[in-house]
C-alpha cells in the first residue's frame, strides 16, 4: 500500500496535516482533489497554510514535483488561491 509521503512533495508535516483531515492515503487524496484538501487543511489544521502548500498538494495529486506542474495548473492554482 502507498504512503502518503511516497508522493512527490508529502513530507511528514503535509502528511500529518493530511492524516488530521482524514485523508490516509495517496487514493483519498486524488479523490478529495488539492483544492478540497487545501480548504479543509486550512480551516482545520493550519489557517496560515500558503499557496506553496496548495502546490505541493496539486503536484502530489498529479505525481509530480511542485515545480513541474504546468504553468497553466499554477496560474490556476494562484488565481484560486487569490479568491480565498
Amino acid at each position: 500500500m502507498e504512503k502518503l509521503t511516497d508522493l512527490p512533495n508529502i513530507g511528514p508535516k503535509l502528511a500529518e496535516n493530511l492524516n488530521k483531515i482524514g485523508v490516509e492515503t495517496p487514493e483519498q487524496l486524488r479523490e478529495l482533489g488539492a483544492e478540497e484538501a487545501f480548504v479543509r487543511i486550512r480551516a482545520q489544521v493550519d489557517p496560515t497554510a500558503c499557496l506553496h502548500q496548495l502546490e505541493a498538494l496539486a503536484g502530489a495529486e498529479e505525481g509530480v514535483k511542485k515545480s513541474l506542474l504546468s504553468a497553466e495548473r499554477k496560474a490556476e492554482l494562484k488565481a484560486w488561491h487569490r479568491k480565498l
